[in-house]
């Protein structure tokens, strides 16, 4: 058995050094993408609803498809910006940023299921549209007040960075509103 030694200088095996290492990675872990994503979904429902009806299947695609594409946009700019000017990326470094950015994708999940489960809801196409940009901004506070916790940030500022983030939430449904009236 291989044995590792840790920053403190202790005698580790694999398993614990992985363990560490994915603590670091969380303690790390930047949910920008997840505040981002999450109204990039709001977005992509205001958008979609005020050009009319589709089927269902469409707007969860175009959610998904949406964010990955974003996703993508993210990694390029985050390999071939900032780290092409320092050096060339390694497989290890293109897998980190690809997780890094994943929450971007994974904001558009939960509108797009929203959308998949409305009609066992019994809602028409256009509450299946508000249920869907509900849960995107709720999804929008979620992540904010959840990257907040992850800094220690103290309750008022976690307080704060929701109230803002719902704010814009709210900005983004009148905007809904004003392009549906």
């Amino acid at each position: 058995m291989t044995r590792t030694r840790t920053r403190t200088g202790t005698r580790t095996g694999p398993a614990t050094a992985r363990a560490e290492r994915r603590a670091e990675r969380r303690a790390r872990a930047d949910y920008t993408g997840g505040v981002y994503g999450s109204m990039l979904a709001a977005s992509v429902v205001i958008g979609a609803g005020s050009l009319g009806s589709f089927p269902r299947t469409e707007l969860v695609l175009l959610l998904l498809l949406t964010g990955v594409v974003f996703w993508i946009a993210h990694v390029h700019a985050q390999l071939f910006g900032a780290r092409l000017a320092q050096q060339a990326p390694d497989r290890r470094v293109v897998l980190n940023v690809c997780r890094d950015e994943w929450p971007i994708v994974k904001a558009a999940v939960p509108p797009a299921v929203a959308v998949a489960v409305s009609p066992l809801l019994g809602l028409d196409v256009r509450g299946a549209l508000w249920l869907a940009l509900g849960v995107a901004v709720a999804g929008q506070v979620g992540w904010s007040v959840a990257a907040a916790r992850r800094a220690g940030a103290s309750r008022r500022l976690m307080a704060a960075t929701a109230s803002v983030n719902l704010l814009l939430g709210l900005l983004i449904i009148s905007f809904k509103i004003v392009l549906t009236h």
